[in-house]
């Protein structure tokens, strides 16, 4: 007699669809298709160590089952979660004697990036000599995580976030492994692939959770519209590691799009940011040094904007004071943008480091005891006041350095006022020097 605990519960839906072949894996298409790198490797019987790197529910797992059983490889599986040392010795060994009766083992190791830098070395020689075909998996950028060896030995492949018609996919598998349609409405239907946010086991599960409610509480049918899903299913939280790639990836995304006055594309991330849990005070921060770096002196106006959305933020807080910074971001999104200021204080930093210790010259000095007047200091410095211009023209750099130019101000914003001044001044020096000198150089397009 069967008791009650011996039967099985039912396998999830994910795990029911789990493709069988290769060609039955969605929206990996540029890497297992007939020209798709593992593709040709399956083709000419030739598995080389990979690297699958992706987002989650993109089908790193499966890939690595199915190569190792397209390849006749033992299928060795490992968490770096939940495995140490010991647990890579005995893989290893039972690899070693795989090989001796002639047989190969594909060693896949999930979530790879987080054995720590020994661990990983543990692997080299097993791959060196081929004792393992070692396929890793990863969330994370490779570059980052993994040591430089074991990379050198290893091909990386980049899996792709599941596209719309790969998910329409694989929501037309689940109905007919069901053998009846999702009740949902059409726009409830596209709902269901967004919340999702591109992960296939993800969207499978809430179809499950969909049919589930489906089978008890409707009636023959009806359909769910979007806002009835909504409250049944959870959207799947936005993939952002605030220590990660995604963080730097998305801040350099949205000061990308101020550079390129895109102001759209700017709150867009900006949101994609807070939705993801990032500190409000570190997008304050790089607001206020987009201010200095790209707006500069097109629009002095934009630094005090930052800080003042920054301080307005301190004081009201979150939510509201997202507004703030919000109203930040359309600011230096829509001002006109120079990077003058920011190569002007770079060129004068190498100047500085090159010339050394050269003093200033001596009509510039103060001149406070009878000794430093004797020594010439303070002689002939004209005081730019008392001058009709309010300009004197002197050169106040370094006697051995000679005159330098290293603001170059553009033809934008405030820097047009700057850059007329500038030129007006050096016509000035110019004529009080009785020569040429150098202006503030050719005018840029605006």
């Amino acid at each position: 007699m069967t008791g009650l605990f011996e039967s099985q519960a039912p396998r999830p839906l994910a795990d029911r669809l789990r493709p069988q072949a290769l060609d039955e894996v969605v929206g990996q298409n540029h890497l297992l298709g007939p020209e798709g790198p593992i593709g040709r490797m399956v083709r000419s019987g030739r598995l080389a160590s990979l690297v699958l790197w992706g987002p989650p529910g993109c089908g790193k797992t499966t890939i690595a089952r199915l190569l190792a059983a397209e390849t006749d490889l033992e299928f060795e599986p490992l968490s770096a979660v939940f495995s140490g040392v010991a647990d890579l010795r005995k893989v290893f060994e039972r690899a070693r004697q795989r090989r001796l009766a002639g047989r190969g083992t594909l060693l896949f190791v999930d979530e790879i990036h987080r054995f720590n830098r020994a661990q990983q070395d543990g692997f080299l020689p097993y791959v060196e000599d081929g004792t393992v075909v070692l396929v890793g998996a990863t969330t994370e950028n490779p570059s980052f995580e993994l040591n430089p060896a074991l990379l050198s030995r290893c091909q990386v492949m980049v899996l792709k976030r599941l596209e719309e018609a790969a998910l329409r996919e694989l929501l037309a598998r689940a109905e007919a492994a069901e053998g009846r349609d999702l009740p949902l409405t059409p726009e409830a239907r596209q709902a269901l692939m967004a919340m999702a946010d591109g992960d296939g086991r993800y969207l499978l599960n809430l179809a499950e959770e969909v049919f589930a409610l489906g089978s008890g509480e409707w009636k023959a049918g009806d359909k769910l519209d979007s806002a009835g899903l909504a409250q049944v299913v959870q959207k799947r939280a936005p993939l952002y590691d605030k220590g990660q790639e995604s963080h730097y990836n998305l801040i350099s995304a949205l000061h990308k799009s101020l550079r390129g006055s895109d102001c759209d594309a700017a709150l867009y991330w900006f949101a994609r940011m807070l939705a993801g849990g990032e500190d409000p005070h570190f997008i304050a921060r790089r607001l206020v040094r987009f201010a200095v770096e790209d707006i500069g002196m097109a629009d002095p106006a934009a630094l005090t904007q930052s800080i003042a959305a920054w301080q307005a933020f301190e004081r009201i807080g979150s939510p509201e004071g997202e507004l703030a910074l919000a109203q930040a971001v359309i600011y230096l999104a829509t001002a006109p943008k120079s990077n003058a200021a920011y190569k002007a204080f770079g060129a004068a930093q190498r100047a500085a480091r090159d010339s050394g210790s050269l003093a200033p010259p001596a009509h510039i000095l103060n001149a406070p005891t009878k000794l430093m007047k004797t020594l010439g200091y303070g002689k002939g410095y004209a005081y730019d006041h008392d001058t009709a211009e309010g300009f004197s023209g002197q050169d106040y750099f370094p006697d051995g350095l000679g005159r330098q130019t290293f603001y170059r101000p553009v033809q934008r914003g405030f820097e047009r006022d700057v850059r007329k001044r500038l030129e007006y001044w050096e016509k000035l020096r110019s004529q009080a020097q009785g020569g040429g000198g150098k202006g503030p150089g050719e005018p840029q397009e605006g």
